[in-house]
């Protein structure tokens, strides 16, 4: 069975780039904490829009979608699930809250994972919900001539809850040396969940949720405000090569680390340099108030509404924000969706 230790990670042998990589994220990190003390209420509005894009991304990326007005009303709890999708969709909205609710109570342990899958899958008639596979699961790679190989073979049904026992051991472990930086160990710990493959169904949700889990708990929380799932959808292909990468030979525990860790902090990285932008916008007096509202509205990607708007901007009078939305309506920039005080809007599509 695959050895998990993570004590390469103390001999200071991994490549330069990485480690400076984690001293700026490291610094964005500092003074994000600074802004959201003093900002609140921004950053409180940041994070309802940041949810509705990380369950959106997440379930899009595993090919599990609905439409855009569909997604804000089940994350926002106005409708029930209605389809297997969409109970795909709830599943994850619960197991996101969870980890946003309770992240300081929750330990990465055995625990936590079957009970995080167990939420993640309870709307679906899923009966193996919170329980290891029973089978065992292969990642099946398509060549461009249609014909299918087996690209990794996951670890054994028979060996995987002994292989996650012994992955948590490793991580409680690592964890306490504190030589090692927790910026590099965690990706190396999501990697091997994702070798692991521990469940039939809902794996690469589940190391996205795990992921996060394991950020915040450590203080790297820029994906509670800017969707890290939205990041890795947006660089899918990135995402899946450095997998495949990280993954070769990982049986043989002659696997390297470092594409994968490389990827994960880089996503990492976007988050924060994309909360310091939105921020800016939401909260500059230097732009304009029509700037700012413009920005608002075109880096949404579901419908928002004017008092939705409001809350983002809570500077801006709802007569300017009423304004502004009236022009970019003419000026064909977006598109309203429904009626009087149900108003929302969108970018337009090109």
């Amino acid at each position: 069975m695959r050895k998990f230790d993570y004590s390469f990670l103390d001999n200071g042998l991994l490549p330069t780039n990485l480690i400076n990589l984690t001293s700026v994220i490291y610094s964005l990190k500092t003074s994000s904490s600074i802004r959201k003390d003093e900002y609140e209420k921004i950053f409180t509005e940041l994070e309802k829009i940041a949810k509705v894009q990380s369950v959106k991304s997440s379930n899009a990326i595993e090919g599990i979608i609905t439409s855009d007005e569909r997604i804000n009303e089940i994350v926002n709890q106005s409708s029930k699930p209605l389809n297997h999708n969409e109970a795909e969709i709830a599943g994850y909205r619960d197991a996101l809250n969870k980890i946003h609710l309770e992240y300081n109570d929750l330990d990465f342990t055995e625990k936590t994972i079957l009970e995080l899958h167990r939420i993640l899958m309870s709307y679906t008639t899923y009966e193996y919900a919170g329980k290891y596979k029973i089978n065992n699961n292969y990642i099946i790679e398509e060549n461009k001539d249609g014909s299918r190989k087996i690209r990794f073979t996951p670890t054994s049904a028979k060996e995987t809850p002994e292989a996650v026992n012994q992955l948590v051991l490793a991580y409680m472990d690592a964890r306490n040396n504190s030589n090692i930086n927790q910026l590099l160990l965690i990706p190396c710990v999501i990697l091997d969940f994702l070798c692991i493959h521990p469940f039939s169904d809902g794996n690469g949700r589940m190391s996205r949720l795990l992921s996060l889990l394991l950020l915040y708990k450590n203080g790297f929380d820029a994906g509670k405000y800017v969707s890290f799932e939205e990041q890795i959808n947006n660089m899918k292909g990135y995402y899946y090569s450095s997998l495949k990468d990280s993954s070769l030979n990982w049986e043989q525990n002659e696997n390297t680390y470092v594409p994968f860790i490389e990827n994960f902090l880089s996503t990492l990285y976007m988050c924060y340099k994309e909360l310091d932008k939105r921020f800016n916008v939401v909260n500059s007096n230097k732009i304009t108030k029509t700037s700012r509202i413009e920005a608002t509205v075109l880096n949404s990607v579901v419908p928002i509404s004017k008092s939705e708007i409001c809350k983002v901007l809570p500077d801006v009078s709802p007569t300017t924000v009423e304004a502004v939305l009236a022009k970019m309506i003419k000026d064909k920039k977006i598109t309203r969706i429904g009626t009087a005080r149900a108003s929302k809007y969108i970018k337009r599509d090109e």
